[in-house]
């Protein structure tokens, strides 16, 4: 069963009538793409300071390479619900759910918000239509997962006001 909401307006922050959230549509690939690189560009930093130079570039090597095409490959995929916020005309954040109907979870698969406009609510709406889709789709529980250092701070407060319950998990790399 698909439960679609309709378009949502944009409610908080400076933002103007006609600013809305609403389904992916293709023609949005690149305007998404880019912005999610932007928005991860500080992730990516604060992750390559934590692993070092040498065990980022074996984990990630190109990451901007790699993101786009995973990004693309959540747009295409049809198991994930995907919507974006529209600012002006201009895409500028996303967010893709997807269901594990087998455990009655949903999860909020990816998400980024164009750094220009973060800090005003949008990731915060975002994460609340996908909740309301997880939840409209009979999920019992959803989940969200992001990292705990420095770069993932923005979305951790995110999640944390939209009542999600932080299970701190630790991973441990080494270089081989």
């Amino acid at each position: 069963m698909n439960h679609e909401p309709a378009a949502t307006a944009i409610t908080k922050g400076d933002h103007h009538p006609g600013d809305i959230i609403r389904r992916y549509e293709p023609s949005d690939e690149d305007a998404v793409v880019g912005l999610s690189l932007r928005a991860w560009e500080p992730v990516f930093a604060a992750l390559e300071e934590t692993l070092g130079r040498e065990l980022f570039n074996r984990l990630r090597g190109d990451w901007r390479a790699g993101q786009a095409t995973e990004v693309r490959d959540v747009l295409a995929d049809p198991d994930k619900q995907v919507w974006v916020a529209e600012v002006g005309r201009e895409a500028v954040g996303f967010v893709a759910a997807t269901l594990h109907r087998d455990a009655s979870l949903g999860e909020i698969y990816m998400i980024a918000v164009e750094p220009k406009v973060q800090g005003h609510g949008i990731g915060a709406q975002l994460t609340e239509v996908a909740t309301q889709w997880l939840q409209q789709s009979g999920m019992r529980v959803a989940m969200v997962e992001t990292g705990g250092d420095r770069g993932h701070a923005p979305a951790r407060r995110v999640y944390d006001k939209a009542g999600y319950t932080a299970l701190p998990s630790v991973r441990f790399f080494k270089a081989l």
